[in-house]
């Protein structure tokens, strides 16, 4: 990705909803398994934080009503955190915000209380960067996954409460899309639609609160705050928790985040063996925060 890169400007086009669009998504039985080791108890769950973070890699402004959108051209010295040719950003396609079905706002327009996302939920997913091969170890049916794909992210005592909170909170879809990089990265993106952005921030709450995820990955020994996520990313419309496993790692190293926005919750989950590099992780989730907000 060069310096100075061009992002040309992107028009919204209506378009009729995909009719599998309004099929909820399949949601398989949870499976028994057994026990997992002993863990440290879980940490109590704090207030949530005020930090609200949208990207700072790419900026969508509105004009014509709000129907328009352009993207707007910034060079690597004015992002923060990702300084420096050299600073080992991956090469992301330039993003469009999808098309919207006629006369529907944006999640955030004072015209959409709900905070609903009308674009179909496959079409916010972050898009692989160059030089990904496709992850076969996470499939999609059609741009969808399984509830028991997404569970299957966690520790295997987490799943089965997750599971009845998810259908309590009226999980609508989930979808996402998974890659790895050549140097071995691997990166799973997972977003849950709901019915209302009350309901999506309830199950975020059980997610992660602003101190600690409230959920164990599976294969993630711990996880903390990512104090050197760029504070100055942040915005008023997406919240994102990252968070990053501290040493010792485990086979290998996790960062996650989990981002609210509306009725949708995603989770960037990022892991390597050895050392899990931090600014595809934070170029990752600040450009996925984009396309949601």
């Amino acid at each position: 990705m060069s310096e100075d890169q061009t992002m040309t400007p992107v028009q919204d086009t209506p378009a009729a909803p995909d009719p599998a669009f309004s099929d909820p998504a399949a949601r398989e039985p949870v499976g028994t398994e057994p026990a997992a080791a002993p863990r440290p108890p879980r940490p109590r769950r704090g207030l949530r934080a005020a930090l609200r973070w949208t990207a700072a890699v790419v900026v969508f402004a509105a004009v014509a009503g709000g129907t328009a959108y352009g993207l707007t051209e910034q060079k690597r010295s004015d992002l923060p955190g990702l300084a420096t040719e050299s600073d080992g950003r991956w090469d992301y396609p330039v993003l469009e915000r999808p098309a919207l079905p006629k006369d529907a706002p944006r999640p955030f327009d004072q015209r959409n209380p709900a905070q609903a996302h009308y674009a179909d939920p496959r079409a916010l997913v972050l898009p692989a960067p160059a030089g990904a091969r496709p992850d076969p170890g996470l499939r999609t049916d059609g741009g969808w996954m399984s509830t028991k794909s997404f569970l299957a992210q966690f520790e295997a005592d987490e799943r089965e409460d997750l599971s009845t909170d998810l259908n309590d909170a009226g999980l609508r879809h989930i979808t996402g899309r998974a890659w790895t990089m050549p140097d071995g990265t691997r990166t799973r993106i997972f977003l849950l639609h709901f019915g209302t952005g009350a309901q999506a921030t309830a199950v975020a709450d059980d997610l992660a609160d602003g101190t600690s995820p409230q959920r164990y990955l599976r294969g993630a020994q711990s996880a903390e705050y990512d104090e050197y996520f760029p504070e100055d990313a942040h915005g008023a419309d997406v919240t994102v928790y990252p968070f990053d496993e501290p040493s010792p790692h485990g086979a290998a190293h996790v960062r996650q985040a989990y981002l609210v926005a509306g009725d949708m919750v995603g989770l960037v989950i990022q892991a390597r063996k050895g050392t899990a590099p931090a600014v595809p992780f934070q170029q990752t989730v600040a450009l996925q925060s984009e396309l949601l907000g």
